[in-house]
């Protein structure tokens, strides 16, 4: 599973919208659709801005480190 599923499926589980999930990050409103779909790649303190908010206690959890 790739990070734009993955995330995806974390932001829907914990019932965000992308722009409650952008809000809540401190994150562009543009900038989680646009890692969704692959339009826009991210750093990795996007990802850990959106591992918080999200409440996942890693970003392994989000790009699963193997």
């Amino acid at each position: 599973m790739n990070l734009q599923v993955t995330m995806k499926r974390i932001r829907e589980a914990k019932g965000f919208t992308q722009m409650e999930l952008a809000k809540k990050a401190v994150l562009g409103s543009s900038t989680i659709g646009e890692i969704e779909t692959g339009v826009n790649a991210s750093t990795v303190k996007t990802l850990e801005k959106i591992a918080k908010a999200l409440k996942v206690p890693a970003i392994s959890k989000i790009i699963r480190i193997e």
